[in-house]
Formats: structure tokens, sequence, C-alpha cells
């Protein structure tokens, strides 16, 4: 299945519930279980199965920031989509076992490797998207969706970045993607639950793309905590530097298109997007 709108996974960003309110809402919900034991995971993805008897997907990190065990979890649970960032996964076991893949890429010549690696799907991650890069080739590259959707070939896009209104949905499938994914215009959906903090940070400053939060480059509000760590010595490598921005304060991820976005249900923005 190549879902028309997809929920983006978002790593501490949200409860597994938002998951379940967006594929009951008509869109692909994604569960993001990155960073969580297998165990957790498991317990996670029977929350989302129990609030939903619709489509969910499973996000976790290639390697090399692959948990194994968490891997075998999703294999053995079988969600109706298994989607992965930062690098490459083996799409064969999964694929056989009746799931759909679907790899982030943010060049061109990544979605050429995610497609020579049998996934279903490339997720278009555009140089407007929120949150880490999933870049993983070369480099982090910043290319921006309206180039980069075209710019792929032999494969299904899902375009990802700066995705808030139907305006741009519609924008995206006229590039030639089948659909689309987003992220930051779902954080301002009632049930992911963030803080007001985090939406407030958004709306008032612009989003910068920096390692310095965690060692890995990804886009978020250009707050003062976040300056500070700009300015600050460079940054260990992912994710220890994490556990020093900690200290710091917390940073909100967030894409180009967060000022657009509206505050309203999980349903109101599918709808939305569907439109």
């Amino acid at each position: 299945m190549i879902a028309r709108v997809v929920q983006a996974p978002m790593a501490n960003n949200q409860p597994a519930a938002l998951a379940a309110a967006a594929s009951n809402a008509g869109a692909l919900g994604s569960l993001p279980g990155a960073g969580l034991s297998a165990d957790e995971l498991r317990a996670r993805i029977a929350e989302v199965r129990a609030l939903t008897d619709r489509p969910f997907a499973v996000n976790l990190f290639a390697p090399p920031y692959l948990d194994e065990d968490a891997l075998a979890v999703v294999l053995e649970a079988r969600p109706a989509v298994f989607s992965f960032t930062f690098g490459v996964v083996d799409a064969k076991p999964f694929r056989e076992a009746g799931v759909v893949v679907y790899g982030t890429a943010t060049t061109a010549a990544e979605a050429d490797v995610l497609r020579d690696a049998g996934v279903d799907a490339v997720v278009a991650q555009g140089a407007e998207a929120g949150g880490h890069r999933g870049s993983f080739l070369d480099g982090f590259p910043l290319v921006p969706l309206a180039e980069l959707v075209p710019a792929i070939s032999g494969v299904p896009v899902i375009a990802a970045g700066g995705v808030v209104t139907r305006d741009d949905a519609r924008a995206a499938l006229e590039l030639g993607a089948a659909g689309v994914q987003a992220g930051t215009a779902f954080l301002f959906t009632h049930e992911c639950e963030r803080p007001p903090a985090h939406l407030a940070a958004l709306r008032t400053y612009d989003t910068v793309v920096t390692d310095a939060y965690t060692g890995r480059p990804m886009r978020a509000a250009r707050d003062e905590v976040l300056q500070a760590l700009i300015d600050g010595p460079p940054p260990l490598p992912f994710p220890q530097q994490r556990r020093v921005s900690a200290e710091r304060g917390p940073v909100f991820m967030g894409g180009t298109g967060a000022r657009r976005a509206r505050e309203q249900t999980v349903a109101e923005l599918v709808a939305e997007l569907s439109a």
C-alpha cells in the first residue's frame, strides 16, 4: 500500500495514540520505535492495535543506529508498513512477510540506493522537513522538495517537507508524488499533546538545520537554547550529544511550514490534506 497521507514518525514528540488517531482518520499513522527497547516497542504496537483496526506503520533507525532486537519485534508484529531512516535496511524479509517497506531519502542518489534495495516506496525528505535529516550517503544535503520529488525515478514517492495544507499536498502530487507525509502539521494537533512552549517556539522563531543538538543534523526552532548550542563547542557524535544538550533545556523540532500550521484535531488535518 502506498498511502496518500502519512503521519510522520516523531520520536520523543508524539504519543503512540497519535498513530492510531491518524489511521482512524484515514491516513497512515506512524509509530516511532527509535530509542525504545524491544519490550517497550512491543507494548507500543499493542497499544496502537488496541486503538485502531486500520493499517499503521512502525519506524526505526537504520544501521549503524539500528536495534536488531527492535527490528525483530517489527517483523514479528507485522504492521502494514515498516519504515526506516538514516540508511538502508534489508527489505526482503519484511516484503516476504507481507509488510510494505518505506525508506527515507534526501537526494535522488539515496532514492536510487533504496529502490535497488527493494523498498516499495521512498519518502522524499525535502530541505523543508522538521526533525532529523535522513541522509545516509555523502554529507547532509538540503534539496528543496520541489527539486527532490521529480528527480526520483523508478519507485513511488511520498513527499515530505513543508506539507501542512491541502495546497501543499496538491503541489506535491502535481510534482509526481504518490502521497505526502506530514510531521510538523501533526505536532499542532490536539492529540499530539505537545506542550504550548513547543508550538510557541515554532511560531516565534525561524527554524534552522544544525547538528548542535544531537550530533546529527536536524531542523528545529532557533531559540536561545539552540543558539547557545550552535555557538558552543563542536557537538559530540550522535546520539551522545543529546545528553549534553539536555542540560541546556528542551529544543523544539519542526519544519519550515510551522507558522502556517493550525491547532486542530487529527481528523480535521487529515481531511485538509486529503481534500
